[in-house]
């Protein structure tokens, strides 16, 4: 192996992509020359500062703003002219018929370079076996903003469609970390549908019993959910929310406020229902009866009010 290839497969070598019939050669070729093996270590050193600068995300407003600028500035360049057009046109005519076996040569060049590289790409992007998501296009960019959401009937598998600097897809099983990411930052998006969808897949994973803790900076499954259902707009977001929270009301206190606020504060008489049914195992809790009480005599829905009258006496049985 001659050090130019060497050099190349070195940094695929470093970030995980080199074929397995090359890291042989590579390793050998490393243990007999110093100048490529120096270049190894370059990188390698590289590693401990980038790791530790911080990774500021840009705000979705910012790219929006940033691309509605660009367009601006496109749409103001002026056309060029006929004439323009014309006299370029033809003074490139004429440079193309001056250097026309120049030209040919340098397409022979061009031709060999080009298999020479197209022969390393191939070699390097041979086909192997993948655990995690696929990418559409796997550039190492900051997500902006989610813009759609598809699962696939009767599976576990979810594309979420994003935005870095430009549009991306990543395919993967809701249990994958790196879909439950895009599936939060779907949860506060701005698009109706695909906080819905989100909000709803999340929902069912905590429903169905997986790993949906609680976590004391904020982030995680649980907490996104307590957020949709204190302040998103939607009533059916509401209730997805909801159904994601009610193996935990007996557990978590913070699930317990939040859905007692809820009965007495959502606008939406559906969410207001659920509620009373979901505090049913906490019915004996003080905080709870309190809430209960003013629902069944202040409430402006009649079957709220009875409904949380019903749950009273049961209570009451039960002390």
């Amino acid at each position: 192996m001659k050090c130019e290839m060497a050099k190349d497969n070195v940094i695929l070598a470093y970030y995980g992509e080199l074929p397995d019939e090359l890291a042989g050669p590579l390793e050998q070729h490393l243990m007999t020359c110093e100048e490529c093996r120096h270049e190894l270590e370059t990188i390698q050193s590289m590693e401990a500062p980038l790791a530790a600068m911080p990774m500021v995300e840009p705000t979705p407003n910012l790219l929006a703003q940033s691309r509605m600028r660009l367009d601006d500035a496109l749409d103001s360049i002026p056309p060029h002219g006929l004439l323009t057009r014309f006299r370029t046109n033809f003074f490139a005519w004429m440079g193309h018929l001056r250097s026309a076996p120049a030209l040919a040569t340098l397409l022979v060049g061009v031709g060999f370079i080009g298999g020479n590289f197209l022969n390393r790409y191939e070699v390097a992007n041979q086909p192997r076996p993948r655990t995690g998501p696929t990418y559409t296009n796997e550039t190492h960019a900051v997500i902006g903003n989610v813009t759609g959401i598809d699962r696939t009937p009767d599976s576990e598998l979810v594309q979420v469609h994003y935005n870095k600097i430009v549009p991306e897809t990543m395919e993967g099983s809701l249990d994958s970390q790196e879909i439950r990411e895009l599936l939060l930052k779907g949860a506060m998006a701005p698009t109706d549908n695909v906080r819905a969808e989100s909000v709803s897949m999340l929902a069912g994973e905590c429903k169905a019993g997986h790993e949906c803790p609680s976590r004391d900076d904020g982030k995680g499954v649980r907490n996104a959910l307590l957020v949709a259902l204190r302040y998103d707009k939607d009533p059916g977001v509401r209730m997805k929310a909801l159904e994601g929270l009610e193996p935990y009301v007996a557990q978590d206190q913070k699930v317990r406020d939040a859905i007692l606020d809820s009965l007495a504060s959502d606008p939406d008489a559906k969410v207001r229902m659920a509620t009373v049914s979901l505090l049913e195992p906490v019915q004996h809790d003080s905080s709870v009866r309190k809430v209960l009480r003013n629902a069944s005599t202040q409430d402006e829905n009649p079957y709220i009010r009875t409904v949380s009258y019903n749950a009273l006496q049961g209570s009451d049985s039960i002390q």
